[in-house]
């Protein structure tokens, strides 16, 4: 095993680059999500992972520069720009234990009375940006903004054909969002919301970026410029959400073999935290069965074994 213990510049990108050296040459690599066409023809085989200090320093192997679609990696994101917004009354609508049931589930909202297990399930997640548009009134937008701030990347943006996707095969979405809405639990028109909702996954962006974007994670909630989006408290909580509730109903064996909070999405990027040391992105668009990136998995289970980094 090889511990990094140096702190300089690069100090991780050797252990990066004998990551992807290993997953070459590692067979199944599952497949990509088949049931947004946008994203069926993705290779499978494609990797590239990032990580990005403190400091900004970002640097990374394989196509770590290469757009993807950010999907359900953009939870984490609106999640934190509503907390900070409301504070402990977003509590009220949203939960924060693992769901144990398939990320688009309609089956435990009726036992819960509307209120979503936690903000990373997709019942979960049109509940925080239903908030964010009511305190915005324009969700995606203010998410895309900060996601363009943080990463430094002025260009990022919607990518219209996975929005218009999402949009023709979204009738899961939107009776989630409608049942929902029955128990007093959405505020705005449903098809405002889902239209946020959305945008709001479309956004393509690079491992480079959301590596970069995560850092106020690593900072303890504060942001690439120095002000504070988050309470040092808001930034724990957060990350806990992540660790127990970010790979859909796998985070326990994620939790297990990876031991950092992360965050997954059906494009295949995972985002993951080093509190006080650097965040990360990979991306391979091969998933597994429950929906996150195989390669993705192995290649932080590899990160924190090669560098003795985790939250335990």
């Amino acid at each position: 095993m090889v511990i990094m213990t140096t702190t300089s510049t690069h100090a991780f990108l050797p252990v990066l680059e004998r990551i992807a050296e290993e997953l070459e040459h590692t067979p199944g690599r599952g497949r990509a999500a088949d049931y947004i066409p946008a994203l069926a023809a993705c290779d499978p085989r494609t990797f590239g992972m990032a990580v990005a200090e403190l400091d900004g320093t970002v640097y990374g192997v394989g196509e770590w520069q290469q757009p993807f679609s950010s999907q359900s990696i953009t939870k984490v994101f609106t999640l934190a720009l509503d907390l900070a917004r409301e504070g402990d009354e977003l509590w009220e609508h949203v939960g924060r234990e693992p769901s144990g049931n398939p990320f688009n589930s309609l089956v435990q909202l009726e036992y819960e009375n509307g209120i979503p297990r936690n903000p990373f399930i997709n019942a979960g997640a049109l509940v925080v940006t239903d908030r964010l548009q009511t305190r915005t009134g324009d969700a995606a937008g203010e998410l895309l903004d900060f996601l363009r701030a943080e990463s430094g990347n002025p260009a990022l943006d919607f990518d219209q054909e996975v929005a218009a996707s999402e949009t023709t095969y979204g009738d899961r979405n939107a009776a989630l969002a409608h049942f929902m809405a029955s128990y007093g639990n959405i505020d705005n028109e449903v098809p405002v919301l889902l239209d946020q909702y959305f945008r709001q996954c479309s956004i393509a962006a690079s491992c480079a970026d959301l590596a970069l974007a995560t850092g106020f994670l690593a900072r303890h909630g504060i942001r690439a410029d120095g002000t504070r989006l988050l309470s040092r408290s808001q930034a724990k909580q957060v990350n806990a959400v992540m660790l127990t509730c970010g790979t859909y109903d796998a985070a326990g064996d994620f939790a297990y073999r990876v031991g950092l909070p992360g965050k997954s999405g059906v494009g295949g990027g995972i985002i993951a935290v080093v509190p006080g040391r650097c965040t990360l992105c990979v991306w391979s668009p091969g998933l597994d069965e429950r929906g996150n990136s195989v390669a993705g998995v192995a290649a932080l289970d590899r990160f924190t074994t090669l560098t003795g980094l985790s939250v335990f």
